[in-house]
């Protein structure tokens, strides 16, 4: 690949063009617990999907639970033994969050990977219920150790935020 390509982002990544499923290959994930933020489609999709694959429990937070639900559903189409478990939280709510949090480490024993891939950009200003600006109190707040105590202290591997370029 040429510099200019590099520079506009045309042809293949610099990493290769390895797919979610090609670099888990051979990985048995049934020993661990994630969390995927949105993963209703998308990177977030692929990425639950891939752990679900791979035998890990995956845990689909989602504002409703008629949309997780629905996200859940569509997963186990493609693979019916995988462990998905919907739980409702919204992020922009520092209450959900925390109820989240309270109620995962109450019906699970520990959390190995938290995937916050979930978050608004460009949206007018509006206040969340909290009174924060919205897109800041979903895409930092949200998520964060502050917010959900509980949650991180049966953190027992990593997080990992997922960023777009766009963002």
């Amino acid at each position: 690949m040429g510099f200019l390509e590099w520079l506009w982002g045309i042809g293949s990544s610099a990493f290769g063009s390895s797919t979610a499923e090609q670099v888990t290959q051979g990985i048995d994930a049934s020993h661990l617990t994630a969390i995927v933020t949105e993963a209703s489609s998308g990177i977030g999709r692929e990425t639950a999907r891939v752990l679900a694959l791979r035998g890990a429990k995956v845990i689909i937070p989602s504002r409703t639970l008629d949309s997780g639900l629905k996200v859940q559903q569509r997963l186990l189409e493609e693979n019916p033994n995988a462990k998905l478990h919907v739980m409702e939280m919204d992020l922009s709510s520092l209450d959900s969050v925390d109820s989240f949090a309270r109620s995962f480490t109450s019906s699970h024993e520990h959390l190995n990977i938290l995937i916050n891939n979930a978050g608004i950009f460009g949206c007018p200003f509006q206040l969340s219920k909290d009174g924060i600006e919205l897109q800041f109190a979903t895409n930092h707040l949200g998520m964060l150790p502050g917010s959900a105590p509980s949650l991180f202290d049966n953190m027992v591997n990593r997080c990992f935020f997922l960023v777009y370029s766009d963002h």
